[in-house]
């Protein structure tokens, strides 16, 4: 027996839907059209268990659904709930117009488990790769408090500005990645095509003199890509497996994470926009409900830098044997003087959610400014990286032309 979904229309014309469970969709439909139901649409319902949806299967990589989708979801919900239709309803509607076969069918499966009487956080929670603990907590403390609309909103706020900070780190980012792919491109055509040329005519106008050092190094490196090509993608593949697996280990992560800290410029990236991450996401967990020591656990699994996590577990230890957030949050000398200073001025005034918020409205300008900063810095490092490395090949090529002209000439 299978499930089937389908949607009808009453005697006045107003739609609703509901769950069938029949031997094939043929079936489901007569034994519909027995009860008096006109059956509008009907669709199988697929098993998340499984990996197969109605419209499509699970994709092999990633989980299918951006982060975009599921901002445009919070907002569209929030929006719906507050124009006064019920969730359910809601659901359904934006079910209906989604796109991505399947988050649509993710919806299908919420909408389920909500029309059979369960809360709407318990089919969040179903699916952990695509609704996080923040969201589902969020959603949860929502539910509770019957301000399920004002607490979309704040997620899919939250989202956007997160977003937003996420891309304009990752924009700053793609420059130097493309000036490093055209470098690597510019000196493997000089090794595999030109320098060999060289290395031809060098051979037949010196005959047994002896190449300058520098030529010598690069016909020797230009040799052994040519030759050796497969023994050279070989290394290059093994070194970065190896980077990656070192990168994995406990102590290859935290020693990425403090190196991340402290590289000129980029760390002062990574900080501002951490704490701009923690403090938008401790802030919208304080205003949507959730009590202090949760919010503080869940904002710990959304750093993605060990070294703060790690103060941030034992700022949650410390908190919850009594102490106020501020002094281990200063003590820790993690975050700026700043951030703290402002942290203990909320506690004291009882507004810590507000000023949490105001702080990562801060540091969001000052990504922007460090973003700014670093794409400066970062353009004429590369150009002249990219001079450096084209150049060298140049002059080494020119080094025996020189020697050629004096041997000629007598000089």
């Amino acid at each position: 027996m299978a499930k089937y979904k389908y949607i009808a229309t009453d005697s006045d014309g107003s739609e609703f839907s509901g769950v069938i469970d029949a031997p094939s969709e043929s079936k489901a439909k007569r034994e519909l059209a027995d009860k008096g139901v006109n059956v509008v649409r009907i669709t199988e319902m697929g098993g998340f268990g499984t990996g197969k949806t109605k419209k499509g299967s699970k994709p092999l990589f990633g989980t299918g659904v951006s982060s975009a989708n599921v901002t445009i979801f919070s907002r569209q919900l929030a929006t719906l709930l507050k124009a006064g239709l019920p969730l359910l309803r809601a659901l359904e509607v934006i079910s209906r117009q989604e796109k991505n076969p399947y988050f649509k069918a993710i919806l299908e499966h919420i909408s389920d488990n909500v029309r059979t009487g369960n809360k709407f956080s318990d089919g969040l929670s179903q699916h952990p790769k695509v609704f996080d603990k923040l969201y589902v907590n969020m959603a949860r403390a929502g539910e509770a408090g019957g301000v399920l609309d004002v607490v979309l909103d704040r997620l899919a706020t939250f989202q956007e500005k997160l977003m937003k900070t996420t891309n304009k780190v990752k924009s700053a980012m793609v420059y130097p990645f493309v000036i490093m792919f055209v470098a690597v491109a510019i000196v493997v055509i000089l090794m595999i095509f030109v320098v060999p040329q060289f290395q031809k005519i060098f051979s037949e106008m010196l005959g047994s003199a002896k190449m300058p050092a520098l030529t010598q190094s690069i016909i020797d490196i230009s040799n052994f890509i040519k030759d050796r090509y497969i023994a050279a993608i070989l290394i290059v593949v093994a070194v970065v497996f190896a980077i990656k697996f070192i990168l994995k280990t406990k102590v290859g992560i935290l020693a990425k994470d403090r190196l991340a800290l402290h590289l000129p410029k980029l760390g002062d990236l990574v900080m501002k926009s951490t704490v701009a991450r923690f403090t938008r996401t401790f802030g919208t967990l304080l205003a949507s409900g959730v009590p202090i020591l949760e919010a503080l656990t869940i904002t710990r699994g959304t750093i993605k830098n060990t070294v703060i996590s790690d103060a941030l577990s034992r700022v949650h230890d410390r908190v919850r044997d009594g102490e106020p957030l501020a002094a281990p949050l200063d003590q820790q000398k993690i975050f700026p003087a700043m951030v703290t200073s402002m942290v203990e001025v909320g506690e004291e005034t009882g507004q810590l959610s507000e000023m949490l918020n105001r702080i990562a409205d801060t540091y969001d300008e000052e990504v922007d400014n460090s973003v700014g900063a670093i794409t400066s810095v970062i353009e004429p490092i590369m150009i002249v990286f990219l001079a450096v490395v084209v150049g060298t090949i140049v002059i080494a090529l020119f080094l025996p032309i020189i020697q050629i002209i004096k041997t000629l000439t007598g000089g």
